[in-house]
């Protein structure tokens, strides 16, 4: 791999790749990131290699692992190409006949194709719902990357943002490129990335430093996650831009130790992007030189915020800083630091390329671009969503997400992370941005997205969420460490039936102080769970205070399991599955759950068969007394 020494090079040397490529060779495109990894990937990969030799195939058919495809729920996922046609669900045993059938004969295997709603099938990738109503800027070149092979990423047009930052445009033009474009951080913040930048780079002081925040430690979100595994130049090349506009020659990329495949993959690219002379002295034959160096995080909630993110990489433990004077100004050894995520730092080769205009001409008023949401929970189709800012909540979740399974009722969804509120039915068509989910009482965090069903008790729900920061919170400041203890106590009681009048205006008192004293955002945030479930599902609170009933069934001390005496078929399931040997009963016997050994396990309810429906959750009342011993079961006509 020579080294490119001008922007020249650079574009004969794109050239050169894509002379070698005939874009109507069959090229099978197998996600390897980690969700895929984790339903056989790669043992799906090394069958469609091993065929391949096996039929003598070699010459007339392309491999390509790649990164996150974003349908997660359907992996592991082969999209093969110029037909993009994709096959969804693959295991090793289908390989032989998508072989010989679609790379050989030219035909389709329907039954891996996705099956929609009509009961039709569809074959090409576009025109599956989950991925028609997106707009992929970031997350669309997974598909046609690998990772580990920098030839991929130029041939799309990898790096020319970078050259024409270099050597056409002046630092001053790229920043005011990226003001213009209306970019605002995808961290959590949503501060303008323009403004961010210049800041730093009129801070005095040198050197200046350049970070990607990838500390992504939201439950259920891995959004950067995939952006690293599946495509770290775009990553790469929007931090050397940035740093060039900022005047920085050395960047730090702090990753999760848990992302060993993020990790893997930046570390290749790393090494190729040196190799090729797009890092270090002299990037692409300029002036211009600047160098990244990978930290690898130890897994802190809290370290994703930017003043623990900046000790921690500074070696000393990750706590959050009282904050008087910025990072811009004062950060990583008391120098001007620019942090911005994943996410954000990916956005930038775009607009570089496709000018600040074409930016901001996507999304709303007040947050531009596209956003990547990790939509999870009780919904359909769940995975990787990227969509214009201002998309409805009804948007994602309905027409990309498939909706609640089961035929279930929506409940709520949840958006911005563990830190997030949690909005009703009545906020489905309300427009994501960061302006409209902060006046609806959550946020947009990094992009957690997780639906809850009707099933979904909403004060167990804000107990989950104030446990997770408790846990998670540094301990430094007092409101977080004592208001989120004191919080806990309050929902546990709660949701143990021990809840007290008065308890809900104690969570709002507690959780507002919070949100005005905490000393870094975990603990100023951390007041959106209680104070959004208090907002839209107060009668939730006020069931389990003064009932003593949890409406959704959830809550373990509030509930009893009960059978049916009439339905009840004695068909012996609940009896065997029950770990606690609770159930009595017999052949053509009614079944009887002793309420004193009853573990509240649910495991009864799960074993009886949907059409008998003897096995009920009694909230709010006790469990009517067992029928007498020896009683027989009505058999059903």
């Amino acid at each position: 791999m020579s080294k490119l020494s001008s922007a020249a090079e650079l574009k004969r040397f794109r050239q050169d790749v894509l002379s070698r490529r005939d874009p109507n060779k069959p090229c099978l495109s197998i996600c390897l990131g980690t969700g895929c990894q984790a339903c056989g990937g790669e043992k799906v990969y090394q069958a469609f290699a091993g065929e391949i030799r096996k039929q003598g195939l070699e010459a007339k058919v392309d491999i390509r692992r790649t990164g996150c495809h974003g349908f997660c729920e359907r992996g592991p996922l082969v999209v093969i190409f110029p037909r993009e046609i994709c096959y969804l669900k693959v295991t090793p045993a289908d390989v032989p006949e998508v072989v010989a059938k679609t790379l050989v004969e030219g035909k389709i295997v329907d039954r891996l194709l996705y099956t929609g709603e009509d009961g039709k099938k569809i074959v090409h990738e576009g025109d599956i719902p989950f991925y028609k109503h997106q707009s992929r800027i970031i997350l669309g070149a997974n598909r046609l990357v690998d990772p580990t092979r920098i030839e991929d990423y130029i041939a799309l047009g990898g790096y020319s943002a970078l050259a024409r930052a270099l050597f056409v445009m002046t630092p001053e033009e790229v920043l005011d490129e990226v003001k213009k474009s209306g970019l605002r951080g995808r961290g959590g913040a949503g501060f303008p990335t323009g403004v961010k930048w210049e800041t730093t780079r009129n801070a005095p002081g040198e050197p200046k430093y350049v970070i990607v925040n990838a500390d992504e430690g939201d439950p259920g979100a891995y959004m950067n996650r995939s952006v690293l595994e599946g495509n770290p130049h775009s990553v790469i090349e929007g931090l050397i831009i940035g740093a060039y506009a900022i005047g920085a020659r050395q960047g730090f990329i702090y990753v999760r130790q848990e992302y060993p495949l993020a990790v893997a993959n930046l570390t290749v690219a790393l090494e190729q992007a040196r190799e090729m002379g797009l890092l270090g002295a002299n990037i692409l034959g300029s002036e211009f030189g600047f160098d990244v160096a990978i930290h690898r995080g130890a897994g802190a909630f809290v370290s994703g915020e930017s003043s623990a993110l900046i000790t921690a990489l500074e070696g000393r433990v990750g706590e959050p800083q009282i904050n008087y004077i910025r990072p811009a100004i004062s950060g990583l050894w008391g120098k001007p630091t620019n942090m911005n995520n994943v996410e954000t730092w990916a956005n930038v080769p775009a607009i570089i390329n496709k000018s600040a205009a074409w930016f901001s001409g996507i999304g709303t008023r007040g947050s531009k671009g596209t956003k990547i949401f990790s939509l999870v929970g009780k919904v359909n189709n769940t995975g990787l969503v990227e969509v214009p800012m201002g998309a409805t909540l009804r948007q994602v979740i309905f027409d990309i997400g498939g909706g609640v399974p089961g035929g279930k009722k929506f409940k709520a969804v949840q958006t911005g992370g563990p830190s997030g509120g949690c909005l009703p039915a009545a906020s489905l068509d309300l427009p994501v941005d960061f302006e409209e989910l902060e006046r609806a009482g959550s946020m947009m965090g990094s992009g957690g997205m997780i639906v809850m069903d009707e099933d979904t008790c909403m004060v167990d729900t804000a107990r989950y969420f104030i446990n997770f920061l408790s846990e998670e919170s540094c301990g430094k400041c007092v409101p977080c460490r004592e208001g989120l203890k004191q919080m806990l106590l309050i929902y546990n009681n709660i949701c143990a039936g021990k809840g007290r009048e008065g308890d809900i205006e104690l969570l709002r008192e507690i959780a507002e102080v919070m949100a005005e004293a905490s000393l870094c955002a975990l603990g100023t945030t951390a007041a959106n769970p209680p104070l959004s479930t208090i907002k839209y599902f107060r009668n939730e609170y006020e069931a389990h205070i003064r009932e003593k009933r949890c409406p959704a069934g959830v809550c373990k001390d509030l509930i009893r399991y009960y059978i049916v005496p009439e339905k009840c078929q004695a068909c012996l399931l609940c009896a065997k599955s029950c770990p606690a040997g609770a159930i009595s009963g017999d052949k053509g016997l009614v079944h009887v759950i002793d309420q004193s050994k009853c573990t509240k396990c649910g495991a009864c309810l799960e074993a009886c068969p949907s059409r008998f429906g003897a096995v009920t959750k009694i909230s709010g009342k006790p469990a009517p007394a067992p029928v007498p011993a020896g009683t027989r079961v009505q058999k059903r006509k």
